[in-house]
């Protein structure tokens, strides 16, 4: 409670944080004690996927597919997808008063601020509130140690899904990324084919290209240079260790080796989630 009361001093927007939560994960996680009136979080394990309220966090390094197999989960349990990623390109693509901020902080590689994420989740779970959304998959969030314990205060996470790949194949995919100006759909030009040697395993991911419709319509991210892409990683890794051992510690954390590209690791990724995609859904997702 000490680290919350300190960054609600120092920022209203964590302030902000703190009432969107409670209020709109007030329905999976928490109840209000009739006699004070005051938030008392519960855990809410949802193991069965028709119960369609999970909470979950999904932690990666980027570049390393957090995105896409949240965003499966997601459709799979009928729970919403939160990126932080997502909302900053958002902001970034709008004409907001974060947009020029971000824009910076983003190309020179550095990760975003506290305070700015929180500003920028604030505002994504008071809609969510509005819509009358249930769980949620955090993609993205918490990415210090200071947003775990602020989490942590007013919601009880089921369930960390930490994804891991080796650095260079994650390089090769950032750098790979291209984006249609379009649709806005996201496929990656990468061949990746890494052969087994001194008792690593080798790795194939194949392509994920565009139909021919959105061929001629492909631009990079502005970040997805491989300087920036390697201090990105640099960033990550020096901070994602505390929030790692946060949940660890706690007996929430699930490291999952991705073995492959998607179709080697969807089916082995459901299988230590206890999941079972439905027949009528395996065509879509593969």
């Amino acid at each position: 409670m000490a680290v919350l009361n300190r960054l609600l001093r120092s920022t209203t927007s964590a302030a902000n944080l703190t009432s969107y939560l409670r209020r709109g994960f007030a329905t999976t996680v928490a109840t209000d004690s009739p006699q004070t009136g005051s938030f008392t979080p519960s855990l809410t394990f949802k193991k069965d996927p028709q119960d369609r309220n999970v909470q979950w966090i999904f932690l990666g390094c980027p570049g390393v597919g957090k995105g896409t197999y949240a965003s499966r989960l997601s459709k799979l349990l009928g729970v919403p997808h939160i990126a932080t990623g997502d909302l900053v390109r958002e902001e970034l693509s709008s004409s907001g008063p974060l947009a020029s901020t971000l824009a910076e902080i983003v190309n020179q590689g550095k990760l975003v601020s506290d305070e700015l994420i929180i500003k920028l989740l604030s505002k994504r779970l008071e809609m969510g509130e509005a819509a009358g959304e249930s769980g949620f998959i955090l993609d993205g969030f918490p990415r210090t140690i200071n947003q775990a314990e602020i989490l942590d205060e007013v919601t009880d996470i089921d369930l960390v899904v930490n994804l891991k790949l080796r650095e260079d194949v994650i390089v090769a995919k950032c750098l790979g990324r291209r984006i249609c100006s379009e649709c806005g759909k996201n496929f990656n030009v990468a061949h990746i084919d890494v052969k087994e040697e001194n008792g690593s395993p080798g790795m194939y991911m194949a392509p994920l290209l565009p139909p021919d419709h959105c061929a001629t319509k492909m631009v990079t991210r502005a970040d997805d240079t491989e300087e920036v892409v390697k201090k990105r990683l640099q960033i990550y890794n020096e901070m994602s260790q505390p929030v790692e051992e946060f949940y660890r510690n706690r007996g929430k954390l699930m490291d999952f080796d991705l073995p492959g590209g998607i179709p080697e690791s969807w089916p082995k990724l459901l299988h230590v989630l206890n999941l079972e995609q439905p027949e009528s859904r395996r065509s879509a997702a593969a």
